[in-house]
């Protein structure tokens, strides 16, 4: 079997299980425990924190353990929406993530906010000047995601986060797909907060953290005990903290990350240059504002979830985009955001490569993906 669904989800490593079996064995401490066991979890929580506010260039203080993204997400837009009332305006992007748009709605819907959903290019993108001109005085955040997890689109998010700032505006953005492939210092970026979720590079899935600007004041979304500085109740999740800090801590260099650049390159180029109907979604191959693990296409006539039937017949494993939408009738919005009508957006088929990717493994998809649009034009 070849897996190229990890935009969807990674194998866990067997470094982070590593690390977190003793605090799902011996070391069952709960971190806010005065005792020896309680003590020993703390340290290796506060070990964790450290870990990843270094892997972000943070302060440790600035580090929230939650279950994933679309907690990270929930928290980072309703806590500091509702936390900080410059004004009831919110800006983002027609492209993001369900757990962010639903947030944005939820917070028009409850709470009297107002929203502004910049439309996209047809490569996915939201210009720095298109933020410039939906600021207003009463704009209270801004959220953009810094790499689409179906098109690979990847946004400039150190310059939109500035231009938020010099309006008065906070900025989060949802970072899920960038972990081990973009840069991550919060120094550089200039953001408020960044989501983040483990399952995506190696650690368990239910593993994931904010990063909250240290200043900026946060209604959280869950109460009780306080933990997590104020910001996240429940008592922590040691195990998964540390499984998630040991896999940050052992993302790839460089090279590993521009060799699969290279695997997608190939496919890009194979898919584009052998198939007539194929089109390529998100920006050109040859951008540097492009996610170098992600291929994502249309083919026109063919539908798209025969076609992935028939790839996993073939011994490969993809997706037609999110996740988190699969199963749903409904196209994806991100497609429909770019212009594509209704119909070719269900032809959609997206190819997400690991660290581990070759151009054997490219050249194994094409190969499958040749005899799967046989057989289904054959039928």
């Amino acid at each position: 079997m070849l897996y190229l669904d990890n935009a969807a989800t990674t194998p866990v490593r067997a470094e982070a299980l590593q690390a977190a079996w003793p605090f799902l064995t011996n070391e069952y401490g709960n971190p806010s425990s005065t005792h020896e066991l309680g003590l020993r979890a703390k340290s290796a929580l506060d070990w964790a924190r450290n870990s990843c506010a270094n892997f972000l260039g943070c302060n440790p203080e600035e580090i929230v353990f939650t279950s994933g993204a679309t907690e990270s997400n929930n928290l980072a837009i309703k806590g500091l929406a509702l936390a900080n009332p410059r004004g009831k305006h919110i800006i983002s992007a027609a492209t993001e993530h369900s757990s962010v748009l639903e947030s944005l709605e939820f917070l028009v819907d409850f709470h009297g906010f107002t929203l502004t959903l910049l439309p996209v290019s047809a490569e996915g993108f939201v210009t720095v000047d298109q933020l410039k001109s939906a600021l207003r005085p009463d704009t209270t955040l801004v959220t953009l995601m810094m790499a689409n997890n179906e098109i690979g689109t990847v946004h400039p998010i150190a310059e939109l986060a500035a231009a938020a700032k010099a309006a008065g505006a906070l900025f989060h953005t949802d970072a899920v797909q960038a972990a081990g492939w973009l840069p991550m210092d919060t120094r550089h970026l200039g953001v408020d907060a960044l989501s983040i979720s483990g399952h995506k590079f190696g650690a368990p899935k239910g593993s994931g953290l904010l990063y909250l600007r240290q200043r900026n004041e946060t209604v959280p979304l869950l109460h009780g005990g306080g933990q997590e500085n104020g910001r996240r109740s429940g008592t922590e999740n040691v195990a998964w903290a540390v499984a998630l800090a040991t896999a940050l801590s052992l993302l790839p260099t460089p090279d590993a990350v521009a060799k699969t650049k290279a695997a997608a390159t190939t496919l890009i180029e194979g898919v584009t240059s052998r198939f007539s109907n194929a089109r390529l979604t998100g920006p050109h191959p040859d951008s540097n504002r492009r996610h170098p693990a992600i291929a994502s296409f249309t083919f026109q006539g063919i539908n798209g979830e025969t076609l992935l039937l028939e790839l996993e017949n073939a011994g490969v494993i993809c997706s037609s985009g999110s996740a988190c939408s699969a199963g749903s009738d409904e196209p994806s919005h991100v497609l429909v955001a770019l212009g594509l009508d209704h119909d070719v957006c269900r032809t959609a088929v997206r190819f997400s490569f690991g660290h581990d990717a070759s151009t054997d493994q490219s050249v194994q998809a094409l190969s499958a993906l040749e005899r799967a649009l046989t057989r289904i034009s054959s039928l």
